[in-house]
């Protein structure tokens, strides 16, 4: 439908329509040269919405619509052909051939959605992929998460490059002067020289992620012809090694020292951090503040990682100590993660180890035999929190001694204190 009265979006943005009266008297709906409203309105709508959640008022909005065209600008964006056609979901799910109730667990799996909202014809160019994937024997559980995974990453990526663009591009150009129209100008054609790579360099990490999953693949595929694992019971279940790693005092060095020092710290620490799991064969599944949860397929190169990123960790003058955890088990994967009560332990390992330690389990121990110039020394059993049975413990370590444990600590941030270096250039 291309127009629409004004009862009609006030239904289809859930906004009063004394309040929409509003918006069209300050300008910012309603440009259709009459009486009526058309499907861009109803974009603009929900803009305004999102902007007013976030406490910016109409009359802000206004401002700055009438000033450089803010409003125009994010529907060009956003639209760059114009509002599409749209349809309800019945009507997307009777020319899918899809159930309803699917094509609205699939959608609402892809992520928010607004009140009333309806599909486009580019959505139901997606939808008809999964309707594929259904029909070649793709179950609607597996489908569902990888539609989550998908939202997810790429919406974490699409927030990156909007962020980055903000914060080092237009605030910089901002910083030499540059303001109103003018600022929107040249942002404008910075930003269209950006928008052609996005999708090639995407695609090109894709790809490339592409060819690792399928190495690790075609190693599950003859461990199963092998008989060298057992079949699941459940779908996702499987052997891995789990490491959690952080650093330790790292709270009070961004209290002491400042968010944007702590940042520095953290930049370092991430760095060194995939730059090792990478070499070892792991993978990082997630990064919460300065603490990285850690795959690996084998226990060998888990506590191989963990005592690298220990060595190297160390070797950085001013830096916090790190401690880690290792457990190896069964976990059971789901949407780009792992879960399960092994991962807890290795997790409560962590938590429990001290400055500079690497703490293992008996079953990394057992799975990872004997590794040169590396010796498990037994801590004894103890108790670790939220795991039932006391668990026997091991530290691990290179055999060479270093002197990482006699450096001096900064009593008050607990950063050690090494060469100098500075992290405010």
């Amino acid at each position: 439908m291309d127009e629409l009265t004004l009862q009609g979006l006030s239904q289809g943005t859930g906004e009063p329509v004394d309040r929409l009266q509003h918006w069209r008297s300050l300008g910012l709906i309603g440009h259709t040269g009459g009486s009526e409203f058309g499907r861009e309105d109803i974009e603009r709508a929900r803009l305004i919405q999102f902007l007013m959640r976030r406490g910016i008022s109409a009359e802000a909005i206004s401002r700055a619509d009438q000033e450089d065209g803010f409003l125009g600008r994010y529907m060009e964006h956003t639209f760059p052909g114009g509002v599409p056609p749209t349809y309800s979901f019945r009507k997307a799910a009777e020319m899918l051939g899809l159930d309803v109730g699917l094509l609205q667990r699939l959608w609402e799996a892809a992520g928010p959605t607004e009140p009333g909202e309806s599909l486009d014809d580019e959505d139901l160019r997606v939808l008809r992929a999964f309707k594929v994937a259904l029909d070649a024997g793709f179950p609607e559980e597996a489908l569902v998460q990888l539609v989550r995974v998908y939202a997810d990453a790429l919406s974490r990526v699409a927030d990156t490059e909007s962020r980055l663009f903000h914060f080092y591009v237009h605030d910089s150009l901002k910083a030499q002067g540059l303001s109103g129209r003018a600022l929107v100008e040249v942002a404008t054609v910075s930003g269209n020289r950006i928008a052609p790579l996005m999708e090639p360099v995407i695609l090109y990490f894709h790809r490339k992620g592409w060819k690792r999953a399928a190495r690790e693949d075609a190693v599950m595929h003859l461990q199963d012809d092998s008989a060298l694992t057992q079949k699941p019971a459940v779908p996702g279940r499987l052997r891995m090694a789990i490491v959690f790693v952080d650093l330790s005092n790292f709270t009070p060095l961004a209290e002491a020292m400042g968010d944007h020092t702590a940042a520095q710290v953290l930049e370092r620490f991430s760095q060194l951090v995939r730059e090792t799991v990478s070499r070892c064969e792991g993978r990082v599944v997630k990064q919460i503040g300065d603490a990285f949860m850690l795959a690996f397929p084998e226990s060998r190169s888990a506590v191989a990682a963990a005592l690298e990123i220990e060595r190297r960790a160390t070797a950085e003058s001013q830096f916090p100590a790190v401690r880690s955890g290792v457990h190896w088990g069964q976990v059971l994967y789901r949407e780009g993660d792992y879960l399960g009560a092994n991962v807890n332990v290795a997790a409560r390992l962590a938590a429990e180890a001290q400055r500079h330690q690497v703490l293992v389990t008996v079953a990394v121990r057992t799975e990872a035999g004997r590794l040169p110039d590396l010796e498990f020394v037994s801590l004894g059993k103890r108790r670790l929190k939220g795991v039932a049975d006391e668990m026997e413990l091991f530290e691990a370590r290179r055999s060479v001694e270093t002197t990482a444990g006699q450096r001096p600590i900064d009593p008050v941030c607990g950063m050690e204190l090494g060469q100098p270096r500075s992290w405010h250039g």
